[in-house]
């Protein structure tokens, strides 16, 4: 069961993940999810690594459980995301943990790194990459996404293979319905100005000049994980970004898109359990 935690005015969801009770403590790793998400999608890869990780799922201000009162006014910037992370660790006690970090979340976790470097031993970026600037673009991409995000109605959880539907653009193959009707509830409850708000930093000018200096920036083991047929992020963003900076690890998974850790658990999982095993 999870529990809350106020951050800023804010009820922040968060929930642990751990092996055989009665075990000793162990490093802790915290999963960040993307845009319109929630922390449930981590579940099951949290549940793989809670052997040897004490897992730390939570819900991004405005999204899933985490709801953002009416009348607190946060800004959406990823560093303030990447404050709202850093808070919560104080609250739990957190010295220093492993982040990872999904989409929206993994470049709130880049922008973490570079802000809080003492804090984190190992970073790991799902689908995460640099945004190349171009006006016509981003303007189509921030109307298209308006008109996404204001038109959500309850109803649409009754429409008969709408999760799927919802779905298909994120994948490049089907999941039960059992993992994408929760993914589609959580996008229709997402807040309003949560959902747009971080669309406009994320997908944003000032974020495609200063994420590159944040992936230079990055001074710890990081590896940069892609789908190699993801629609959303594509693989060649994540190169532009591991290029830069030799403490990125590239690797491309193939026969998967946007959501890896569910569409390729197989393939996924040995690479993060690598990772996160290797101390050299």
């Amino acid at each position: 069961m999870g529990e809350m935690l106020r951050i800023r005015g804010v009820p922040h969801y968060y929930e642990w993940v751990r092996g055989a009770e009665g075990s000793e403590p162990k490093p802790v790793l915290v999963f960040i999810h993307g845009w319109g998400g929630s922390a449930r999608y981590w579940q099951g890869t949290a549940e793989a690594l809670s052997d040897r990780f004490d897992c730390l799922l939570y819900d991004l201000r405005g999204f899933g459980r985490s709801p953002q009162p009416p009348d607190v006014d946060l800004p959406y910037g990823l560093a303030d995301y990447a404050e709202d992370l850093n808070l919560l660790l104080d609250g739990l006690n957190l010295e220093r943990v492993s982040l990872n970090a999904h989409s929206l979340g993994a470049s709130i976790a880049a922008v973490f790194a570079q802000q809080y470097p003492q804090r984190l031993d190992r970073l790991i970026l799902t689908c995460s990459g640099i945004f190349e600037y171009n006006r016509l673009t981003f303007s189509l991409f921030h109307w298209a996404s308006g008109y996404v995000v204001k038109l959500r109605f309850p109803w649409m959880l009754n429409v008969p293979f709408a999760e799927h539907l919802f779905m298909s653009r994120f994948l490049h193959r089907p999941l039960p319905s059992a993992i994408s009707r929760p993914f589609l509830a959580d996008y229709l409850m997402a807040d309003q100005g949560a959902a747009m708000g971080t669309i406009y930093t994320a997908v944003s000018e000032q974020a495609a000049v200063e994420m590159p200096q944040v992936f230079k920036a990055l001074a710890i083991p990081t590896l940069l994980i892609s789908g190699q047929q993801d629609q959303i992020i594509p693989p060649r963003l994540a190169r532009s970004a591991a290029s830069l900076n030799p403490r990125i690890t590239h690797a491309e998974l193939a026969k998967t898109g946007h959501f890896p850790m569910l569409e390729v658990p197989g393939a996924y999982l040995p690479l993060v359990q690598g990772f996160l095993g290797d101390r050299t």
